[in-house]
């Protein structure tokens, strides 16, 4: 044999033999690639009724999961009703994952807000037997506002291809006096009505495993308060406080990113570890993907891409946290052409879907 063909032939020989002498062995795992974590959050909305025009529109726009109210909802059928809009929904294309009720969402104010016995007694039986429904109809989560003041701004501030964005400035209405139908509202007893409807609440969340979320004061204010009101839920320690009250996998928050950044002093530091805190504990249940410019009692509300808050660096401390639910636009900024906020909301859907991509690619 010659010298060359010797030399092949033993260097093959010596590799396999190699080969044979590892195959039973594991690599170290330092070298062993990890398994990527799925990006599990998703892009969401709530501005809709879902009417079949408003289903479509959604669909169209790449969004698959939506929170919502359904049409003709009555105290008796409710469960009937529910499981209607969810078929309705589903047969579009989409999830319903939320309900939002009308009580505890907007003006008039509610009873279990105003403390009037004995009508919150039977406004927290009406959530009660929501929470039911939602547990026969398939409807995994509900959101509430534990709000006493509607509207809480001071006016707009032109924005950009003449659009408008709300704007708080508390020194510019610091003044203003109680609404009558609320008077003063000082934060013991806010507390006292909050904590009533929890301790009714979050029990029934916990029999029928369905989650409850609360959205933030929006704004929130000095410990002055506004309008003689404390806004108890204005600031991250309210937050913390809330959620220890029942404290329960079923009870959570709808935190608002804008909203939150509204208590904060240096929102672009300060808010990705807010995010983090609530995050880690799993009580997030709902995340409204908005962007401010400015902080506590002055700011703005602004295209998400314009403003003082890194989003994609939010998005990647939810992921981090392995958020699963819903990112929602909201509260986009005003135009005389987009009166019903159509084009807001799909530039913002958009934007939501891009920053959920990047992080597919970032991760």
């Amino acid at each position: 044999m010659k010298r060359r063909s010797f030399l092949s032939v033993g260097t093959v020989a010596a590799g396999t033999a190699a080969l044979q002498s590892c195959a039973g062995s594991s690599p170290p795992e330092s070298e062993v690639p990890k398994e990527k974590k799925p990006v599990r959050m998703h892009v969401g909305t709530q501005h809709w009724r879902p009417t079949p025009e408003n289903l479509q529109y959604i669909k169209r726009h790449g969004v698959d999961h939506i929170a919502c109210w359904p049409f003709d909802v009555n105290d008796d059928t409710m469960t009937d009703d529910f499981s209607r809009a969810r078929e309705e929904v589903e047969n579009a294309g989409l999830h319903l994952d939320v309900v939002a009720p009308p009580l505890l969402a907007g003006a008039p104010v509610a009873n279990i807000l105003l403390g009037k016995d004995p009508d919150r007694d039977r406004e927290i039986e009406y959530i009660q037997n929501l929470i039911q429904a939602c547990a026969k109809s398939g409807i995994p989560a509900f959101k509430y506002n534990m709000r006493v003041l509607f509207g809480v701004r001071s006016g707009l501030t032109p924005g950009r291809g003449g659009s408008a964005y709300s704007t708080w400035k508390f020194e510019e209405v610091k003044n203003d006096p109680p609404e009558p139908e609320v008077g003063e509202l000082k934060a013991d007893e806010f507390w006292e009505r909050i904590t009533y409807y929890l301790d009714r609440v979050i029990p029934v969340c916990n029999e029928y495993k369905v989650r409850a979320m609360c959205h933030p004061h929006d704004p929130g204010a000095p410990p002055s308060g506004y309008k003689g009101v404390d806004r108890v839920l204005g600031t991250v320690d309210g937050l913390k406080k809330l959620i220890s009250i029942q404290e329960s996998p079923y009870h959570g928050l709808n935190l608002c990113l804008g909203t939150t950044a509204e208590m904060l002093q240096d929102p672009a530091r300060e808010l990705p570890d807010v995010v983090r805190y609530f995050g880690e504990r799993k009580k997030i249940f709902n995340i409204h993907f908005r962007n401010i410019r400015g902080k506590r009692d002055d700011f703005m509300e602004v295209w998400q891409d314009e403003g003082d808050l890194n989003m994609v660096e939010l998005a990647k401390v939810l992921y981090e946290v392995d958020y699963p639910y819903m990112l929602m636009p909201d509260h986009m900024p005003q135009h005389d052409h987009d009166p019903e906020y159509r084009q807001g909301f799909s530039w913002g859907y958009g934007y939501v879907k891009g920053v959920l991509q990047a992080l597919e690619t970032l991760t």
